[in-house]
């Protein structure tokens, strides 16, 4: 598995869309840096754009990268090799130069800015992890559709929608339902209903971090409650490691049953 993970992971590294990827958050942090002139606003703002970016960059990449390796695949599956060890060798290499990719082209300008002298570290720090628990969450779950479908428009379709339900349309339902059930107790509900979606779960916790909780009202009362604990913030932890697991283990069964 180490072989094809270093194999996955200098192909892609190799690839102009790393480099992309890489300059893009290089940009995007002197960018921010220099309007806010302030690193703990620029992390408020730099949430707001990687929390919805980050999982589509790591759908598509996912999808793209097994389709496109699809031959290759095959010409090792007529290898001696485990078929798990082709498929999770893949996922990390994937995942890996994605992480990379983000912790480098961030980290970058924020050291050069003064962020290790700066209080704003450890938000900093919480937003580079969750960043990464995203990308190796949907990179995952997008290895899960691709191998599901042999269909190349299927396969981005399912993908693409997947990473729509949980970044615009999941929120909208969440509303919708704390708007219609109000006159009803819902602490329990909200908490459930955040943890069943990696995107807002990571987004309560850099906000919570942030000490900006206040701007979610009531509901941002129930939250501070719980994920702003110790407790809370090792059961998210903890939650988001579950969400990067279930796919993998999916991916496995997957990889293990399908007919190639």
């Amino acid at each position: 598995m180490l072989k094809i993970l270093k194999y996955s992971f200098y192909d892609l590294i190799r690839s102009r869309w790393s480099y992309v990827y890489f300059l893009f958050y290089l940009t995007l942090g002197f960018v921010l840096l220099f309007l806010n002139n302030d690193v703990s606003k620029a992390v408020i703002t730099l949430m707001n754009v990687i929390i919805v970016l980050i999982p589509l960059i790591g759908t598509i990449f996912g999808v793209m990268y097994y389709y496109n390796s699809r031959e290759f695949t095959e010409l090792l599956l007529a290898q001696p090799i485990k078929r798990s060890s082709i498929f999770m060798g893949q996922y990390f290499g994937v995942a890996g130069s994605l992480t990379l990719s983000l912790v480098l082209g961030l980290g970058i300008p924020f050291v050069l800015y003064g962020l290790l002298r700066s209080n704003a570290i450890f938000d900093f720090s919480l937003l580079l992890v969750t960043g990464a628990f995203l990308t190796f969450i949907f990179v995952g779950l997008s290895f899960v559709i691709a191998i599901s479908n042999e269909n190349k428009i299927k396969g981005f379709g399912y993908a693409v929608l997947l990473w729509l339900f949980l970044a615009v349309v999941y929120d909208g339902l969440f509303l919708m339902s704390l708007i219609v059930f109000e006159e009803y107790p819902l602490d329990t509900f909200s908490l459930v209903a955040t943890m069943l979606n990696p995107i807002d779960l990571s987004r309560i916790l850099i906000l919570l971090k942030l000490d900006i909780s206040a701007l979610l009202g009531y509901t941002g009362a129930i939250f501070k409650k719980f994920f702003g604990t110790d407790l809370g913030f090792l059961v998210s932890m903890a939650v988001l490691f579950l969400w990067t697991v279930l796919p993998i283990l999916g991916l496995r069964h997957k990889a293990k049953r399908k007919d190639f």
